[in-house]
């Protein structure tokens, strides 16, 4: 899990289809979809999870739904994401599957101890900044915090919260491998163009940390 990472947010995209920002975001260079929807039906929600999920089969880029493991399974979707509050670990492993990609949030040092022995395929760190888009949080980790769970912690770390183009190079830096971004992209005029200079931001700055 490396990159430019979109968790998308539907009331965010204001006029413009939820379906068509998720394109653009990939053409402008986004790796991972998460599609989140908190406020649809079922149905919905697994019509729109497979109408997405075909469309970002050329590009090779894999859909995470967010904590919906009946969604993911009903649409075959790549993997699930799932929060300390939702289906615990064991068990959405046990459904998804061994090949499924399976994030699993971290809010507090607890969190990231008890991942380590989890065959987890990445660490969602929320939030690194504080953020309108979630607030049912336990305080934010900031740079500080991210770099001692890299120290910590085995796995790839994706993080979330608060981030843009400003702050985007010294998140990578501070290690995480992947940022995950919502209203950057979501909210943007241009979701193409927001993705094309995260995306090269961020793999600026991988490279700058692989050099030293």
């Amino acid at each position: 899990m490396q990159g430019l990472y979109l968790v998308t947010d539907r009331d965010l995209c204001g006029d413009k289809p939820l379906e068509e920002v998720v394109l653009q975001a990939v053409r402008g260079g986004v790796a991972c979809v998460q599609l989140r929807e908190k406020n649809v039906s079922t149905r919905f929600f697994i019509h729109e999870a497979a109408r997405i999920k075909s469309r970002l089969a050329p590009f090779n880029v894999p859909l995470i739904i967010n904590d919906r493991i009946d969604v993911a399974l009903a649409v075959g979707a790549d993997g699930v994401h799932v929060g300390q509050d939702d289906m615990p670990y064991a068990v959405a492993r046990q459904l998804m599957g061994p090949k499924a990609i399976i994030g699993l949030s971290v809010e507090t040092w607890e969190d990231v101890e008890k991942a380590q022995v989890l065959d987890v395929d990445y660490l969602g760190v929320s939030p690194v900044f504080e953020t309108p888009t979630k607030t049912d949080t336990k305080g934010s980790w900031g740079l500080q915090g991210l770099s001692r769970i890299r120290a910590w912690s085995r796995h790839p770390l994706v993080g979330i919260g608060g981030l843009n183009r400003s702050n985007a190079a010294e998140v990578i830096l501070a290690g995480a491998d992947s940022v995950a971004v919502v209203s950057t992209i979501c909210a943007a005029p241009d979701p193409c163009q927001a993705a094309q200079e995260l995306s090269a931001i961020i793999q600026s700055a991988l490279a700058r940390r692989s050099q030293s």
